[in-house]
Parts: C-alpha cells; structure tokens; sequence
C-alpha cells in the first residue's frame, strides 16, 4: 500500500507534465509567486537582495568575473531558452513549416506583420519621448502561452491553424532574436566578434569532419558566450549562434542504424550461452553499449539536444526567468495604471490591437495576392481570432524591455505592467473570439 501513492502521484505529475498546456500553467503560476514576493511585506527585502547577490568566478589575479544573480538569469539561464528556440527554428527550417517556400511564406509574412503594425503602434505614441527606445517590446508573441490556450481550446480551434500559429511563433522569435542582436546590445567590440566568427568556423570544421560528441561543443560554447557578454551583442544571441551550428543531419543512415542494430543483437545473443561468465559479460556490455551509441547517433545532435533540454526550458528555466522577472513591486492602485505613461498606452495597444491586425493584414495580404494558401478548413473570422493570441507577448516582451531600459527599475516595471496586463486581454479576447466564432460557424453548419 505505502508503494501505490508514490507511484500515483508519479503518474498524475507524469500526465499533467505531458500536456502542451502543462508549461503554460507552470510559467502563469511563478508569474504569481513572483508578485507575491515583491509586494509581501515579509519576503519583499529578501526577494530583491537574493536577485541583487553577486556571484564571481576568477583565476586569481589573471581573471574575474562577476555578475548578480538576476544578470545571470537573463543573460546566463536564458541562452539555454534561446539555444533550445534556435533549435526549434532550425528544425522548422530543415523540414517542418518553413521548410519550403511555399510552406513558410505565410506564417513568415504573418508574424512580419504582426511585428511591424505593433512597432508602429508604439512608435506613435512614443516618438520624441524618452520611452521610444522600447518599440521592440509589443513585437513578441510567448509561444509557450498561446499553444497552452490553444490546447485548452481542444477542437475549437483547427488544426490547420494551430500548425499556422506554432510556426508563426517560431517565426517570430526569429524576428525577436534579430531585434534584439541588431538594436538591443551595446557598442560593438570588433576584437572580440571576430574571435566569435573564429569559434563559428571551428565548430563548422567539426560538423565537416563528423564529430557528433556533444563534449566537443559545449566548453568552447561557454567561452563564446563569455565574449558575446562583452561584445556589445546581447549574451544570449550566443545560445541561437551555437544553435544554427549543432549537427542536424544523423551520423548513421537508417540503413546503417538497421546494419549495426542486427550485428549487436547477435553479438548479445551469441554470447547468451557461454560459460565463461567474465567473458559474457564483457561482450554483452559491449553489444549493449553500441547499441545505446548506434541509437543515439542515428538522431541528429540537434534533435536530441532539443529533446533533452525542452522539459528543462519549460519547466526549470522559464519559471525561474518568471520568478525573477515579474516580481514588479506595486505601491497601490495606481501602478496597475499603465495609461499614465505614453509607454503604457504603446505596449497595451501594440500587443493587444498591433498584433492581431499585423498578422490578419499581412496573412489577407499574402493569401489574396496568391503568395500563400490559407490554412485549410479555417473562415477569415477564426483566423482573425486566433491572431488575437498573438498578442500574448509575456516572456520576449518582458526581455526586450529590460534590455531597452536598463539600469531603469522604475521603467522596466511599469513595461512589465503593461506587458502583463496586455497579454492577459489578448488571452480573454482570443479565447472569447474563438469560442464566439466556433458556435456560431457550427450553427451555420447545422442549418
């Protein structure tokens, strides 16, 4: 009896962690934690020295780094998000929906719209002012929020457009990547980006030359990610870089995977019988070993990297970016008063208008003009609605503007606010749109 709750509860943590709305919840949950510690008046003080404690490393004298614990956060702990993100995209690339022209023209053209008609909603009311540097921050859309709702919407929302949506996200991190690297880093370090493209070219020579060994990338991607923290380009560029250079393509062909499979199987079934138990063992062990190396380099580095490191992106990383990045500090009503900044009025429109509209426009656009097929299955009012879960910006939003104002507490928070508030109406509005659009398309059905 004592064995059975165990495994139970191993079961429904199990279940629930399988789920794609599973992240979602997690990340939503910390994002509550994290106020909750901010503004109780007994973990308040704790919460903002834990995240201001510094940490160092050095070589005696020769060497020192130091970096607070929130610093290592976003500029540490989130290069393994965006290493896992460029994988993703990679993946797309090579042969999911933007794998062929025809396939990623749409969700390209969407997410393009849905990054430009934001900018420039934010961009109008903040030109001239000191909030302008912060365009970037409605351009993003959490792909961790949308697929959770979309998940939870079940069969409300086609497949077709589920498909379009992921690769209009992944797509759109892409663009986020690039805004971040081209206009949020700071001045250039010549000197060191060429020993980056040096390490770049290093790591081409090993895909050249075969080497699938993960050891053989990972140190030399933690010294780049050193020089990329001193570049002026931002540090967790250094996990998208490292990304685009893994090895996708398999070592072993399914021909040569079937080949090596059958020869250790008869290695370990030829050895079943033998008496001389030392022996067996050691060549069991042997067959058993090239078996586990035959399986695992007939996967592409890249795809087993993303398989190993997804649930901890999602379930280590991200809440932990949560936990240290919406801890805002409210002093009463007024700081959920996001229209008392021009800033405000441009990340709440940007995200909750800017977004739907960009991707609608630019897809209508795209489609009409014969550039791109719409999603099968799916009316031009499901599409619209499901556009208005792009505007769900929390992770990339909340990135890019404590990137845009740093050194700025007091207007990375009110961001924050903002950023908050506007993707918790683009949830409400997409799901209410999605649900209205459903019945009534299925009233039309019947009659």
């Amino acid at each position: 009896m004592s064995n059975q709750k165990p495994t139970k509860f191993k079961k429904l943590v199990g279940d629930f962690l399988r789920n794609p709305w599973a992240s979602g919840v997690v990340l939503l949950f910390f994002v509550g934690v994290a106020m909750l510690l901010a503004n109780l008046p007994a973990t308040k003080h704790l919460y903002h020295q834990i995240l201001n404690t510094e940490l160092s490393i050095g070589i005696g004298k020769l060497w020192n780094f130091t970096i607070n614990i929130e610093k290592f956060i976003n500029d540490g702990l989130m290069v393994v998000f965006f290493f896992v993100v460029g994988l993703e995209i990679k993946h797309e690339i090579k042969e999911g929906q933007l794998s062929t022209p025809r396939k990623a023209i749409l969700p390209v053209v969407a997410a393009l719209g849905g990054m430009l008609v934001p900018a420039l909603i934010y961009t109008l009311f903040n030109r001239n002012s000191e909030y302008a540097i912060g365009w970037g921050i409605p351009t993003a859309t959490d792909i961790a929020f949308a697929i959770a709702i979309m998940a939870m919407l079940g069969k409300r929302v086609p497949v077709s457009l589920k498909v379009f949506l992921t690769a209009l996200a992944i797509a759109d991190d892409l663009g986020a990547i690039v805004v971040i690297a081209l206009f949020y880093g700071g001045t250039i370090n010549w000197t060191y980006i060429a020993i980056i493209a040096a390490m770049m070219v290093m790591f081409r020579v090993f895909n050249r030359c075969g080497i699938y060994q993960v050891r053989y990338y990972l140190i030399p991607a933690i010294v780049m990610w050193f020089f990329f923290y001193d570049s002026g380009v931002h540090a967790t560029i250094a996990g998208v870089a490292m990304a685009m250079l893994i090895p996708y393509e398999p070592h072993f062909s399914k021909a040569q995977f079937l080949k090596l499979h059958k020869e250790y199987i008869d290695e370990f079934e030829s050895y079943n019988t033998s008496e001389d138990r030392e022996a067996r063992i050691g060549h069991q062990y042997h067959a058993l070993h090239g078996l586990r190396r035959t399986a695992n380099y007939s996967m592409g580095m890249a795809q087993r990297m993303e398989h190993l490191l997804s649930p901890w992106v999602n379930f280590i990383i991200m809440p932990i970016f949560a936990l240290a990045n919406a801890g805002v500090e409210f002093s009463g009503l007024e700081a959920f008063n996001i229209f008392s900044t021009s800033m405000g009025w441009g990340v709440f429109f940007g995200l909750l208008l800017g977004k739907p509209l960009g991707i609608f426009g630019a897809s209508w656009l795209a489609i009409k003009t014969g550039l791109g097929e719409k999603p099968s299955g799916a009316s031009w009012k499901m599409l619209f609605a499901v556009a208005c879960l792009g505007g769900i910006g929390f992770t990339m939003s909340i990135f890019i503007d404590t990137l845009a104002f740093e050194g700025n507490a007091a207007l990375i928070d009110k961001g924050k606010v903002a950023v908050l508030m506007a993707s918790v109406a683009a949830s409400l509005l997409g799901m209410a749109l999605i649900s209205v659009v459903d019945k009534a398309e299925k009233r039309q059905k019947k009659s």
